[in-house]
Order: C-alpha cells, then structure tokens, then sequence
C-alpha cells in the first residue's frame, strides 16, 4: 500500500463523494483545505495524519486521513481510512415554532401563528 494518493481519488475513496469527477471538481473549486491550506489541484498528494476540512451538503467535515486505501470498497472499510473531527451538528429551530406538532391548531394557535408570520389569518405557500 502506497503512503499517498491524489486527493480527489482518496475523496472518492472514502465515500465522501459519488464519483471522482465530482470529488475533482469540488477540490478544482477550491473548496476543500489541506492542513488549513486551500487546494485546487486534484492531483494534490495527500497520506496519513492529514487534515481535510470541506463541505458536504450543509455540514462542515473535518476528517484526519488514516490510511490510504487501495480501491472504493463497501462503507466499513472507506470509514477506516479517516477519524472524523467535524463539530456536532447543530439543531435547527422547527419552521413553524408557534405549532408543536399536537394535531389540528385551534384558534389560539392559529392567532398567534398569524402574529408570527405577520399575516392576518392566511399563510403565503411555501
């Protein structure tokens, strides 16, 4: 086993993208850092007890590179090629905080949905 590989091929790797292109083109963007240093170059050579920090989705991942890897295995093998170092998610606030969830709301509720959103009783489509 190789101690480096290219980055956009070991983001593939470890599953933290569909396919390859997608991984180069993220690192051609520049959004993926390298030890803190932005990147954007796929062919960057990357081993063990680098740190990559990127987007996925919504979500900031922090990861610390363990091992290399040698092909796009299943999933329990691609989570042993990094320890994940990202921050706890944080929760998000319901989109409507005046109703809980408790079945059909009554007047009151209704009432101060309305003072909420501002409206007199009727909701814009979301």
């Amino acid at each position: 086993m190789s101690d480096t590989i290219r980055l956009d091929k070991w983001l593939w790797h470890a599953r933290f993208f569909k396919t390859r292109t997608l991984a180069a083109s993220v690192v051609s963007a520049g959004k993926v850092r390298v030890d803190g240093t932005p990147v954007s170059k796929p062919a960057r050579s990357v081993g063990p007890g680098v740190v990559l920090t990127f987007m996925k989705e919504e979500d900031v991942k922090v990861v610390r590179i363990l091992g290399c890897g040698t092909r796009r295995g299943p999933a329990p093998e691609a989570q042993a090629l990094y320890e994940d170092l990202s921050p706890p998610k944080e929760d998000k606030q319901p989109r409507n905080p005046g109703f809980e969830g408790k079945g059909r709301p009554g007047k009151r509720e209704r009432r101060n949905m309305a003072s909420i959103h501002g409206g007199k009783g009727s909701f814009p489509l979301e």
